[in-house]
């Protein structure tokens, strides 16, 4: 999910750690500075650092990127992808965008316990504004099938069969008997009617 403000653009995702399956949001945002924010969090603890526009160009070399969109995107790839992998120390992590050495690596310091809450509150609220503003643009994306009934999963539809030669189903008309079509229902007996003049 992507975020696009006039001041600043942010990326929002899920990162699978691909070594131990450990779940983490991961977040960038580009400050109107020129540097840009990079970050993850498990929910209960957050790992933030900032690049300056200088790093950026050294990165953008190193790694032949035209622009900070670049980057992001080469980011967000490597986390959807399954590519990126965490490891954590007691007060930092370093964030690891593929097995090969020559591959992009982040050290990210440990925020405090309150600027994590922090952090994670803004996160909480950037994702909800997101969701808002897709609800606002039209978008059919809703979590609830109820809401959008037009784009139901295709496991949930009827498999359609197209060999052979279409039977048209007859509808079964009241008093039809289920067991033989063909023949009609027979109404149980009332009784005999004697006639005892």
């Amino acid at each position: 999910m992507e975020q696009n403000n006039s001041e600043s653009k942010s990326v929002l995702c899920t990162l699978l750690d691909k070594n131990d399956q450990s779940k983490y949001v991961f977040f960038t945002q580009k400050r109107s500075a020129g540097d840009i924010s990079i970050g993850f969090t498990n929910g209960e603890d957050v790992w933030k650092t900032y690049l300056s526009e200088e790093n950026l160009s050294q990165l953008f070399k190193k790694f032949s990127l035209k622009s900070t969109e670049d980057y992001t995107f080469k980011l967000k790839c490597a986390c959807k992808a399954g590519r990126a992998f965490v490891k954590l120390q007691e007060d930092s992590a370093v964030l690891h965008l593929g097995a090969e050495p020559t591959d992009l690596s982040l050290s990210l310091p440990k925020l405090t316990d309150s600027e994590g809450k922090t952090e994670v509150k803004d996160l909480l609220f950037k994702m909800a504004d997101s969701l808002q503003q897709l609800e606002s643009q039209g978008s059919t994306y809703s979590f609830s099938p109820v809401k959008s009934p037009q784009k139901r999963s295709a496991e949930f539809e009827p498999r359609k069969q197209h060999k052979g030669p279409v039977v048209a189903v007859r509808k079964r008309l009241p008093g039809d008997s289920l067991i033989n079509p063909g023949t009609k229902r027979k109404k149980p007996a009332t009784g005999v009617a004697f006639d005892d003049e």
